[in-house]
């Protein structure tokens, strides 16, 4: 039995540093090509930065939905990725190195990666001049498939705009009546409008310290039917906390400052206040 071990241990920790490495060493920034590029162009996809192609080519776009993603999360903003910038794009986003190659080698473009079933986050590369009318009507059509159809469109919300508010409602509101957790919902919404926090759902989300789901990693919980239904109420307008920026459970609050805040009213265990 212990020479099983012994021969076995290295096959362990081999198996998990394979699981868990992401990025190389390797600074990367504008006008850098190859693996690091794809995975930093489909993590910031993931996340709503970058909407180009994933290409694996540093670019401008990427470089502008680097820094942006460096300013909603408080890094430096340089456009350049780096060991923090990397760490952080890992711990708030989700990459499936296998699956994103597998499609740029079968010759597909995203349509969005992350945030939905696989198979709607691809479609064929842009067609030639000769039939792009007729496959641009079906590509509309397509993406129009994406979009659940209680989103009003015109408000720009993603896919894992919607996911990402599914995720932190579950991972802060499960417990609670669904008003509340369409409360909690609205504050994410209403953070955005303000000008005191980020103004995209991702930097609201994880901006640091701001939810407890994040801190503690609820966040990435499987979100429920309910959480997502809770998301799209509040997109569509209903907001139980009458405009509230900030929520606390007075039973386990540790902040003094929490109880100065202006208080709204009382949904569940949660205080909203402004």
């Amino acid at each position: 039995m212990l020479i099983v071990f012994i021969f076995s241990l290295p096959f362990l920790l081999t198996s998990q540093e394979t699981e868990v490495k992401a990025f190389s060493d390797q600074v990367i920034q504008h006008g850098a090509t190859g693996e690091d590029v794809i995975e930093l162009q489909a993590r910031l996809q993931y996340l709503g930065f970058y909407n180009g192609n994933i290409d694996g080519v540093f670019g401008w776009g990427t470089y502008w939905a680097l820094r942006n993603f460096q300013y909603e999360f408080g890094l430096d903003i340089d456009g350049l990725a780096g060991e923090e910038t990397k760490q952080k794009l890992i711990s708030a986003s989700e990459y499936n190195k296998q699956y994103v190659r597998e499609q740029i080698n079968k010759g597909k473009d995203f349509t969005h990666y992350g945030g939905m079933d696989m198979e709607k986050q691809t479609k064929e590369k842009n067609p030639s001049p000769n039939n792009q009318g007729q496959e641009t009507e079906q590509n509309n059509a397509k993406e129009e498939d994406l979009e659940p159809t209680a989103v009003n469109v015109p408000q720009g919300f993603s896919q894992n705009d919607i996911k990402l508010m599914a995720n932190a409602v579950y991972g802060e509101a499960r417990g609670e009546p669904y008003q509340g957790q369409v409360a909690v919902a609205a504050v994410i919404l209403n953070r955005v409008e303000s000008p005191s926090f980020p103004n995209t759902i991702s930097g609201v989300i994880f901006e640091p310290r701001a939810f407890t789901a994040v801190s503690d990693g609820q966040i990435w919980l499987t979100p429920n039917e309910k959480a997502r239904r809770a998301v799209l109420d509040a997109i569509n307008g209903w907001d139980p906390t009458g405009e509230a920026i900030y929520y606390f459970n007075p039973n386990t609050a540790t902040s003094d400052w929490i109880w100065s805040r202006p208080q709204i009213k009382k949904i569940g265990k949660h205080i909203f206040c402004m």
